[in-house]
């Protein structure tokens, strides 16, 4: 019998492993237990506990404190309040909830205690009691635990060693234990592999789901090629691309030493009008192109249009991936601030601060060409090709901008949800060295996708009404990249993904040829655990967390019917198109040019290129250009781009949703990037802190509304009504930072739009202490005119889609040092209206 005080506390503090042991190896339960209050996924173990402790609140969940009980398994950290609910032993796992964190999400630990604050590693050895934990987390959350003056010493010193000691800094191989921790048991292993994939969203893994994409966007003269089925031609692109039905696979095959990494031009979206959006990497200029060769190229990066083509680089205007993590890290300093440091920006210098970040400017960046390519491809009748040095970061940035302008399906969270598939996941995007989850090439880091993400909330944030999903989507989504145990974010290709699935596909050998592969190679191991998609939202989160990522919208309505693929609309257009047969344009900051090294087969000495091909069509024909958009604006407004009412008609669902650009529009997203901030949960926006459903909101101003109709009808002397400021759905492109302006037309409506989201009036609006104008809340700004600021300006032409009818507007006058495009004919429209 063990004896002594020492021994007695050892045996105590052992025995919560010891239960623990034999739960897990006895297997009599599939579904999560019930151990000490906490609801463990099945062979989790709790480590170590600690009772009596209080978690501080953010402004999304209340604010304030509630009391309960901390844990720390060897997969999470979890906090059980003491009014919750008894879990249910037989409803499925949720690997974290509520109030959880994952330990492979936890940056730094911290403890606060009498004046003093340490920063925790696994070495460190504390001299003092702490009397609060923080947590810094890579998603930018800080989460704050109070220990009361009854929890005991010992339990308040061994949770936070424990935490410290398990949350596994970074560190090489530290994933894969912590997917091991999560998922590795025989009973986890078992539930995700009956796990069924969500059949309302397209996962563009085969032919069928390619030619479902083709069949809803209408894209006639295209096929699904599977000439890339064993990742001989390029290893970073799916097995299946769609290209035009007139190149063979065997006459394919020779276009793939001629782009880098042999990512050629390939479809990705059709607009409803007619014109045809593509991808593709950069030419390989060492190349020696031959006759054949040339021929095969030009029609894939036509397309299915054979006479003009406009190639849209990314790489001059938009930011590098280093750039893009030297500004996230820099918005994340900002905004987190540090406790063990006790270093923070000045109120008076905050906004300048996160203005020298870039984070703004880089996201402003990737709208605006968004954007362009946006007007190009509403006009109809022609092939934008995008056109990266790799293809396979702002490629995926701007083709998904351009969907979610563009299309409403794309607005839809199975509608997102099968985007990100296609664009990202399935075209190549390096997951796995941008989000770097093993930390062993910090030059590769960059978190491209979580830009992305940003430049979807500012839309968002802009026409709330226009968009199924909710912040709470893309908020979960952001917060689920940080956490590796997802398939779709642990790759950097569909090869790669491939390999360490049951099923990675072929092999070959000298003898057999190509074979299909049974059992995995050498670089998966069987007893890894299966990782379940990103998009199984229920293993993630409750329902409750569930119901608020969508909102009702309207149902979209089916597209106009289709003539040979384009929509038959003026002939004059189809005239002018014939005018410039087969010519390439380069639109780059801007401006259309045709240089010479454009197409370098088109520029080279070669001989048999003079004889049986064109010559490239020189600067001249730009012009031509010009009037066709003209002439594509004239067929929409006939009474010309200066018209400022429109005319009247139904709302066009597939017009561009083009977003305000000026500084003041473009806000920070708050509710991510603040939400850590002590001063932000302390100080936030009441509408904010409540955060209702965007339904709540709807109802709760109906009910205002109802009030005051009543009151009205019921006062014989109604006081004067006064124009109040309302939140509107705009739709104005005009920067004075860039020189960029895209001119579209509005359309005005006969009929007011219901406001769905807009927040209920409060009686108070403070704004929170740090933090820029939301584009949020644009009824509370004054007007920004243009006071032409910048020497250079060139103008796009495109018409918006309908902004919602509103009784208060003002006109704006173009700057008056504006450079002008050559005319040709072309009217330059005024600046687009905006709502105040």
């Amino acid at each position: 019998m063990l004896t002594g005080s020492k021994t007695t506390f050892k045996v105590r503090q052992m025995l919560p492993d010891i239960k623990e042991r034999m739960l897990s190896q006895s297997g009599v339960s599939a579904r999560s237990r019930d151990v000490f209050g906490l609801r463990c996924l099945p062979g989790e173990c709790v480590l170590q506990r600690a009772v009596m402790v209080r978690k501080k609140l953010t402004a999304r969940e209340g604010r304030g404190w509630v009391s309960g009980t901390l844990f720390c398994t060897h997969f999470r950290v979890a906090f059980v309040p003491q009014d919750s609910p008894k879990p249910d032993d037989n409803a499925d796992p949720v690997l974290l909830g509520d109030h959880d964190v994952a330990l492979a999400s936890i940056e730094k630990v911290v403890v606060v205690g009498p004046n003093r604050t340490k920063l925790v590693t696994p070495n460190s050895s504390l001299k003092f009691t702490p009397e609060e934990l923080v947590l810094y987390c890579r998603d930018l959350r800080v989460i704050c635990f109070l220990f009361d003056r009854l929890t005991p010493d010992a339990q308040v010193i061994e949770i936070t060693y424990t935490i410290a000691k398990t949350y596994q800094p970074p560190k090489p191989g530290s994933v894969l234990s912590f997917q091991n921790a999560a998922l590795g048991s025989v009973e986890m292993k078992q539930f995700l592999s009956n796990r069924r994939r969500n059949t309302h969203m397209i996962w563009f893994e085969s032919a069928s789901d390619w030619e479902q994409e083709l069949e809803r966007c209408g894209a006639t003269g295209w096929r699904v090629s599977s000439v890339n089925d064993r990742f001989e031609m390029s290893t970073s692109l799916p097995r299946c691309i769609v290209v035009p039905q007139k190149v063979l696979d065997t006459e394919l095959k020779k276009s793939f030493a001629h782009f880098n990494e042999g990512r050629i031009p390939r479809w990705c979206w059709r607009h409803p009008r007619g014109s045809d959006l593509l991808r593709m990497a950069s030419f390989q200029n060492n190349i020696y192109h031959e006759k054949d060769d040339i021929r095969n190229l030009e029609m894939i990066l036509f397309g299915c249009q054979s006479s003009l083509c406009v190639v849209v680089e990314l790489g001059e205007e938009l930011p590098s991936p280093a750039d893009i993590q030297l500004a996230h890290s820099r918005l994340r300093a900002l905004c987190l601030g540090d406790i063990s440091t006790s270093v923070s920006v000045p109120d008076d210098k905050w906004l300048s601060t996160l203005e020298s970040t870039h984070w703004l400017d880089y996201t402003r960046s990737c709208l605006r060409k968004a954007s362009e390519v946006a007007c190009l491809l509403r006009g109809g009748h022609l092939t934008v090709a995008l056109q990266e040095a790799d293809d396979r970061d702002m490629g995926c940035v701007v083709s998904s901008l351009v969907q979610v302008m563009c299309d409403p399906h794309c607005r839809t969270q199975h509608g997102f949800q099968s985007l990100v598939q296609k664009e990202w996941v399935m075209a190549g995007h390096r997951f796995n060295s941008r989000i770097n989850y093993h930390r062993d090439n910090d030059k590769e880091e960059a978190p491209v996708f979580l830009l992305f993400l940003d430049c979807v909330w500012q839309l968002l944030s802009q026409y709330p009404s226009r968009f199924q999903l909710t912040d709470d989507f893309l908020l979960a989504l952001h917060d689920s990249i940080h956490l590796p145990l997802f398939s779709s974010f642990l790759a950097n290709c569909q090869r790669e993904r491939c390999k360490r699935s049951q099923n990675p596909g072929q092999s070959y050998t000298p003898v057999n040829g190509w074979r299909d592969v049974l059992h995995p190679d050498s670089s998966s191991d069987s007893s890894d655990p299966p990782l379940p998609s990103v998009w199984d939202w229920s293993l993630q989160y409750s329902k409750h967390r569930r119901d608020r990522f969508t909102q009702p919208v309207p149902p979209i309505p089916p597209l106009q019917p289709l003539l040979n693929g384009n929509l038959n609309t003026n002939p004059d257009t189809h005239r002018l198109t014939d005018t410039i047969p087969g010519s390439v344009f380069l639109l780059s900051r801007g401006t259309f040019s045709c240089p010479s090294n454009l197409l370098p087969w088109r520029s080279g000495s070669s001989g048999v290129y003079k004889k049986s091909h064109r010559r490239a069509p020189s600067s001249e024909n730009v012009p031509g250009l010009e009037r066709l958009l003209k002439a594509w604006a004239l067929a929409e407004f006939p009474q010309g781009l200066t018209s400022t009412s429109g005319p009247q008609g139904p709302l066009d669902p597939y017009e561009p949703l083009l977003p305000l650009l000026m500084g003041p529009c473009m806000g920070l997203w708050r509710e991510c990037y603040l939400r850590g901030a002590l001063h932000a949960q302390a100080f936030s926006h009441p509408i904010s802190a409540n955060h209702p459903h965007p339904v709540e909101r709807l109802a709760r101003e109906v009910q205002q509304l109802k009030d005051k109709l009543a009151q009205v009808s019921t006062d014989p002397n109604p006081p004067a009504k006064t124009a109040e400021p309302r939140r509107t759905d705009t739709n104005l492109n005009q920067n004075t930072n860039n020189g960029t302006f895209l001119f579209p037309a509005s359309r005005s409506q006969s009929t007011t739009m219901p406001r769905a989201t807009a927040p209920p009036p409060t009686s108070t609006n403070h704004q929170t202490s740090r933090g820029p104008l939301s584009a949020s809340a644009p009824s509370s700004r004054p007007g920004h005119k243009d006071n032409g600021g910048s020497n250079k300006h060139t103008f796009l032409f495109g018409h918006s889609s309908v902004a919602e009818a509103r009784p208060d507007q003002r006109h704006y006058p173009a700057p008056n040092n504006a450079k002008l495009p050559k005319s040709n004919g072309i009217q330059t429209a005024p600046p687009h209206d905006r709502a105040l």
